[in-house]
């Protein structure tokens, strides 16, 4: 795509994008299919994957089946099983991107510290730590919410003697065999890595600080005829995707409704639980205490099994300190171990940070994000022009696929950029009071839900709720298929070193 520069050349639109996950190959492929062509990936990991390339962690799996949580425009027919495990996912998403050509855009080893603004040309520097610059009209953020492991302030984490890991940066290096080993952290990744190292472990000892709902996951292998099937018919799989949607749409409904439909929700999850919590003690220990729904709701049928395993203790005092040889937690015990996990989860609300965004004003974003993070339909934010968040503020999905959100998200991007080239005009900027009125709905969405009955991953320090979106999957999608350009104001090209704030050029 092209516009033009102010002087009568044409010029094409420059687009970094950031992160090379799913959000980040979503919008290279999109732009690209639109004409869209300047387009550079840059991300820290050596490959193509995001997540996915660094969640390697034994039993690392979707737990959204892989027809859904795949790109609605690269389905796959020979998925192995229901929800697909780290290594398949990660061949999808490379293969999609070689299919795409996206080796040829694609950086690898690129640690970007900082995003900043020029507010002459109104374009952006993307600085990487080992000096790499790259000048671009556009940026887009695609680092997701779950990208910075989280590792609790803990006395002494430093100190331990043994081999440390978080579970996003698995040392695969580490012998587990007849270790004792100790588990920090009860989160979506511990309920799965948990019972996939239980059996080679000498003694582990699992440290919770709250428990999980669970639903079962029974997440067999696809027969062969099936997958025949899946590759002669492709209206079956179409078919799946749609039912797919809308049994993980039911659990968006449970969360809405907690005194209804989550009732329901919580006497299957009680019956299932209590079934396969057959020990009383540990039964006792594992149950939540907060609403069903409040947190996110974990797929396992493996994981409470492991806990009654002999050589497993799930521990529920809390962790006051972890000297050289183990942990020590609040009633005086001393926990001897010999490896230490952490399935502590993810910094989700610290977004793209510690990155350093600076945009109007050399206002950085953590700064605008000080009060919490906002962002017009999850994306666009007031006085950082031209510059996108994928997987943004309030764009996470407790009962379905952030793909789905992923591809809604791109096509509106793309729309925002074909918009400010055909206006011939530098940049495109959120209008604040469009931005904050969508905020005020969107926050008061949340009343009435589980989402707001406990604290969780979801809430800042504040307690506000960053991460999720408060309605159905659907409803984001119809919400951002269609860019409304009197949203935005639009920077004119011959105005932009003239300009101290956004000029609204109107509908010419």
């Amino acid at each position: 795509m092209t516009g033009q520069d102010g002087t009568g050349r044409e010029a094409a639109t420059r687009v970094v994008v950031v992160g090379a996950g799913f959000g980040g190959i979503a919008a290279a492929i999109e732009l690209r299919e639109h004409g869209i062509t300047d387009v550079v990936i840059l991300d820290s990991a050596p490959e193509i994957g995001g997540t996915w390339y660094y969640n390697s962690y034994p039993g690392a799996a979707c737990d959204v089946p892989s027809h859904l949580y795949s790109f609605s425009f690269a389905q796959r027919s020979d998925w192995s099983r229901l929800c697909s495990p780290q290594s398949e996912i990660l061949e999808y998403l490379q293969g999609v991107a070689k299919e795409y050509g996206l080796g040829e855009v694609f950086v690898p080893d690129v640690r970007v510290d900082a995003v900043r603004l020029d507010e002459t040309t109104m374009t952006w520097t993307v600085e990487a730590q080992d000096g790499r610059r790259w000048e671009a009209d556009a940026v887009v953020l695609a680092t997701g919410q779950l990208n910075t492991p989280a590792i609790p302030p803990i006395p002494g984490a430093d100190d331990f003697a043994g081999p440390a890991m978080h579970s996003a940066r698995w040392d695969h290096d580490v012998h587990l065999a007849g270790k004792r080993v100790a588990v920090v952290g009860t989160g979506a990744s511990a309920v799965q890595f948990v019972p996939a190292i239980a059996p080679e472990v000498g003694k582990m000892t699992v440290f919770q600080r709250s428990g999980n709902w669970f639903f079962p996951r029974r997440n067999r292998y696809y027969p062969p005829a099936m997958r025949r099937v899946f590759r002669a018919v492709p209206g079956i799989m179409r078919t799946r995707r749609f039912l797919l949607k809308g049994y993980l749409e039911s659990l968006t409904i449970m969360i809405r409704h907690p005194r209804t439909v989550g009732r329901a929700g919580r006497v299957y999850s009680t019956l299932f639980m209590r079934r396969q919590l057959r020990d009383p003690e540990v039964r006792r220990k594992a149950w939540p205490d907060y609403t069903f729904g409040c947190k996110r709701i974990l797929f396992s049928s493996h994981y409470l099994p492991a806990l009654q395993r002999d050589n497993v203790e799930l521990v529920t005092d809390r962790v006051t300190e972890i000297d050289p040889d183990g942990v020590r937690t609040e009633d005086g015990r001393h926990h001897p171990a010999d490896v230490l996990i952490w399935g502590t989860g993810f910094k989700s609300t610290d977004f793209m940070f510690p990155m350093d965004i600076v945009g109007r004003g050399g206002r950085t974003l953590q700064e605008e994000w000080g009060q919490g993070a906002h962002a017009h339909l999850g994306m666009t934010v007031p006085g950082f022009p031209s510059l996108f968040v994928l997987y943004g503020p309030n764009t996470n999905t407790s009962g379905g696929s952030i793909i789905v959100f992923l591809e809604a998200q791109v096509a509106y991007v793309r729309q925002a950029l074909e918009e400010t080239a055909r206006r011939r005009a530098a940049a495109l900027e959120v209008r604040r009071d469009v931005e904050q009125a969508f905020d005020e709905r969107l926050q008061a969405e949340f009343e009435g839900t589980a989402w707001t009955q406990c604290d969780s991953w979801y809430r800042d320090e504040s307690g506000r709720i960053v991460a999720n979106w408060p309605r159905y999957m659907e409803e984001y999608v119809r919400a951002v298929a269609r860019l409304d350009p009197t949203d935005y104001e639009f920077i004119p090209r011959r105005r932009a070193e003239l300009s101290t704030g956004p000029v609204h050029t109107g509908d010419e």
